[in-house]
C-alpha cells in the first residue's frame, strides 16, 4: 500500500514523469537546466503544464457534481441549518465551488438575497477562494498529503470561524438595501440527462480555465523567478523563521495581489523551496486568494465600511494564526 501510495503521489500529483521528461528534452536542446535561465524553463514549462492538467481533471469533475446543486437547492440545503451548523455547512459549500474572490460575491448576493443567515454566507465567502477540491489536490501534488488535508481543514475553521463571529455581532442592518431579501420560493428542479451534465461540465471548464490561466502563468513565472533568481539569504532574512513577524508580513504582502488559487501556488512553492516556513507559505496563500484588492471593491459595493472592516479584520487574524500554528506543526507534517 505504501508503494501505491507513493506511485500516486510522486508519478500521478507530482507528476515527477513530467519533470524528467522535460529535464531530458531541454538537455537535448542544449538547455543547461542547472543554469538559472535553464532551471527557471524547466520550472515555468514544468509547472504549467503540471496545474493545467490538474487544474482541467478537477474542474470537470467538481462542475459535474454541482450538476446535481444548483443554486435553488443548494439555498434550499443551506436553509434548513441555523448557528453553527449552518456555518459548517456554508463553509463546506464553497470547498465544492471553484470560484476566485470576486466570482464569490454573486452568489454571495443570491444567498444573502434569500435570506440566508449572514454567518452562514460569510461562511461560504471565505471558505469558497480559500478551500476547495481543487487546490486540495493541487497543495497536495507540491507540500504532500498530510498538510493539504490539515491546510484544508484549518481554511474551513478559518471560514466557521468568521462566519460565526460575524453572525454573532449581529451586523444585518450592515448590508447595502438591494441585498436584503426573504428566502425564496423553491422551484421545481431541473432534471438533466447525463449528456447535459457532461456537456454543462465541459462548458464550465473552458469557461473556468479561460478565466484563470492567465494568473496561472503569471504565478508560475513569479514562483521561477523567486526560485532561481532572488537569493535565498535575502528571502530568509524577510520570511524565515528567524523573523517572528514573517507570517504577518506575508498575510499584509498578499492581500492586495489578486489571484486565485492556482495562480498562488507556483508561488507559494517557490517560496517553500527558497526555505520559508510552512505557515509563512500557506498565510500568504490564504491572504493572496480571499482578500484582494478588486474582490473588497465589490464587495465594498454590497456590504457598508464598518462590515467590510469587520471581514477584512476577522480572515487576517484567522489566517495569521493559522500561519504560526502550521509552523509550529511543520516539524510533525513534514
Amino acid at each position: 500500500m505504501d508503494a501505491i501510495g507513493s506511485f500516486l503521489l510522486d508519478q500521478v500529483l507530482k507528476m515527477q514523469w513530467l519533470s524528467g521528461l522535460l529535464a531530458s528534452a531541454l538537455s537535448a536542446a542544449g538547455v543547461d537546466t542547472s543554469s538559472p535561465v535553464g532551471a527557471s524553463l524547466h520550472f515555468f514549462i514544468y509547472d504549467t503544464v503540471k496545474i493545467v492538467i490538474l487544474l482541467t481533471v478537477m474542474i470537470f469533475i467538481i462542475s459535474y457534481v454541482q450538476s446535481y446543486f444548483p443554486p435553488e437547492r443548494s439555498r434550499k440545503i443551506m436553509g434548513r441549518f441555523r448557528g453553527i451548523g449552518g456555518n459548517v455547512v456554508g463553509a463546506l459549500l464553497g470547498t465544492v465551488t471553484p470560484f476566485c474572490s470576486c466570482s464569490s460575491i454573486p452568489i454571495f448576493i443570491g444567498f444573502t438575497r434569500a435570506g440566508l443567515p449572514l454567518g452562514v454566507t460569510f461562511s461560504f465567502l471565505i471558505s469558497s477562494p480559500m478551500v476547495d477540491l481543487g487546490s486540495l489536490v493541487l497543495i497536495m501534488s507540491i507540500f504532500g498529503p498530510s498538510i493539504a488535508v490539515v491546510y484544508t481543514v484549518v481554511g474551513l475553521v478559518v471560514a466557521i470561524v468568521g462566519g460565526a463571529v460575524i453572525q454573532r455581532l449581529g451586523m444585518e442592518n450592515q448590508l447595502a438595501p438591494f441585498v436584503h431579501g426573504d428566502l425564496a420560493e423553491e422551484g421545481a428542479p431541473v432534471e438533466m440527462s447525463r449528456r447535459e451534465r457532461l456537456s454543462m461540465a465541459a462548458s464550465e471548464t473552458r469557461s473556468t480555465f479561460l478565466k484563470v490561466f492567465p494568473y496561472v502563468l503569471v504565478g508560475v513565472g513569479i514562483g521561477a523567478l523567486i526560485h532561481n533568481w532572488i537569493p535565498q539569504d535575502l528571502i530568509e532574512l524577510m520570511l524565515g523563521g528567524n523573523n517572528p513577524f514573517a507570517v504577518v508580513l506575508a498575510t499584509v504582502v498578499g492581500a492586495p495581489i489578486y489571484a486565485d488559487t492556482f495562480g498562488a501556488i507556483p508561488i507559494a512553492e517557490a517560496l517553500y523551496l527558497k526555505g520559508v516556513g510552512l505557515g509563512t507559505v500557506l498565510a500568504f496563500m490564504m491572504s493572496v486568494t480571499t482578500l484582494s484588492l478588486p474582490s473588497l471593491t465589490m464587495l465594498s459595493r454590497v456590504v457598508k465600511p464598518k462590515l467590510l472592516v469587520v471581514f477584512v479584520g476577522v480572515c487576517i487574524v484567522g489566517m495569521m494564526a493559522s500561519g504560526y500554528l502550521f509552523n509550529a506543526l511543520q516539524p510533525m507534517l513534514g
